[in-house]
């Protein structure tokens, strides 16, 4: 049997690539709304999704607030619909 992606395997990260697999982009702020983490917490995961090259993070200013905004990558979308297809395999859905 195929392992699971360990990478999308953890909860913050799923809930996160859930949210971004659904709308074109999303800001931390609204990640962090959504997904009921600490900053702190939700910053690690985004780096490790970025790492991977599942999302593309772009840091900038509204005014003078800083503001960060993630998308799901190509590489992004295609783990998360294995891990879905090996997920649903596992389940025998």
């Amino acid at each position: 049997m195929k392992e699971l992606d360990p990478l999308l395997h953890s909860q913050l990260r799923l809930a996160v690539m859930s949210i971004l697999m659904n709308v074109e982009e999303a800001d931390f702020v609204y990640l962090k709304e959504k997904t009921s983490s600490t900053a702190g917490n939700l910053s690690v995961q985004l780096d490790k999704l970025s790492s991977a090259g599942y999302i593309a993070v772009e840091k900038g200013f509204v005014g003078k607030k800083p503001r960060t905004v993630c998308r799901v990558t190509d590489t992004g979308r295609k783990a998360f619909e294995e891990y879905v297809k090996d997920l649903r395999k596992l389940l025998n859905i």
